[in-house]
């Protein structure tokens, strides 16, 4: 499995070599813990030096098993996951990251670049899905916007078509979301989202039941200079609608508004 990783990764695009100039400090990296998973040895250790030559600290696993354990005991900001991994891919081990309730969010690494493998990582629950071989700027620029979203940094824009929520909590159905905590409850029981999923409630939120179009929701969570298709916004919403619907089938309050996006219906 590493082998093929290796043969489609070359070191160079990893690593920063001894003439690249040292990337300036980001002030709230050293708040921020990122677990690493990845089998092999040469990305692995340029992957840990670059964050950590930004501020970050930075934890290390290399199988699949290991990245859950570690990921179980705490303390863990962001997840890098290779997808091919030993004793437990990436794909299993953030399946069942995601069913035991842990919303740490996950930038998925992978060789894979079909449309299908991203889908499947984005349907999984990651926050996003770089295809390798990536530039080592490109990897810290999603790693700094994955952060964040996390409230870790400088909070990114709203789009100014979006105004801000004026209330501290919203109510629709038998869902309650508290912006302030970032909190949503579903029939009086707390429902575990990720960091992106509420950033795109959120959005829709703040629209105060007005349609947004795909590109608004997507430069408002990730950022104008993100890269990625609208796909992404749709797979999100279904997973919403998976989470808050009573049918997500026949969705009463995250509704699609044929030719334009999406809305939530208040």
């Amino acid at each position: 499995m590493g082998a093929v990783i290796r043969a489609e990764l070359p070191p160079p695009r990893v690593t920063l070599s001894s003439a690249s100039p040292e990337p300036p400090a980001v002030e709230h990296a050293a708040k921020a813990s990122i677990l690493v998973v990845e089998d092999d040895p040469s990305i692995l250790l340029g992957l840990s030096m670059n964050l950590k030559r930004e501020g970050y600290a930075v934890v290390t696993a290399e199988d699949g098993e290991a990245g859950l354990a570690r990921l179980r005991d705490g303390d863990i900001d962001l997840v890098l996951l290779d997808v091919m991994l030993p004793k437990l891919n990436g794909y299993e081990m953030l399946r069942i990251l995601r069913e035991e309730g842990n919303a740490t969010p996950v930038l998925v690494l992978s060789a894979r670049s079909d449309e299908g493998d991203k889908i499947r990582g984005l349907d999984l629950g990651a926050e996003d899905y770089v295809t390798k071989p990536f530039s080592v700027p490109e990897l810290l620029a999603r790693v700094r916007a994955a952060l964040r979203r996390q409230g870790l940094g400088n909070h990114q824009a709203v789009s100014p078509q979006v105004a801000p929520p004026s209330p501290r909590r919203l109510a629709f159905g038998d869902v309650e979301v508290d912006f302030g905590t970032r909190e949503v409850w579903r029939g009086g029981e707390l429902v575990s989202l990720t960091v992106t999923e509420f950033d795109v409630l959120s959005t829709l939120a703040r629209a105060d039941g007005q349609a947004l179009t795909r590109q608004q929701i997507f430069e408002s969570v990730w950022g104008s200079g993100h890269h990625g298709t609208h796909r992404t916004i749709d797979n999100f919403v279904a997973q919403l609608r998976s989470k808050l619907e009573q049918d997500a089938q026949r969705p009463e309050f995250l509704l699609t508004v044929r030719g334009v996006g999406y809305r939530l219906a208040l």
